[in-house]
């Protein structure tokens, strides 16, 4: 077998339901989301920024204004 046949396609997750999606993206989630929301509750940011770690581009554009705003933590100092 090569991957193309019996019309599945090239991607693997083309024939997956819903209920299987919905459970690898709270997998997902579980393994990267929560961690990260949760060191930028610490930094002193909102726990949505975490979004941006899900969409492509857009976590290297979080980590470049992340990298060059000042933190709001780190003024309670």
């Amino acid at each position: 077998m090569n991957g193309y046949e019996h019309g599945g396609g090239f991607w693997m997750m083309a024939n997956w339901g819903i209920w299987q999606l919905a459970i690898a993206f709270l997998i997902w989630w579980l393994i990267f989301g929560w961690p990260v929301a949760r060191i930028l509750r610490r930094m002193g940011f909102s726990g949505f920024w975490v979004l941006l770690c899900f969409v492509p581009l857009g976590n290297i554009i979080g980590l470049w204004v992340l990298a060059t705003t000042r933190w709001p933590g780190a003024e309670k100092d």
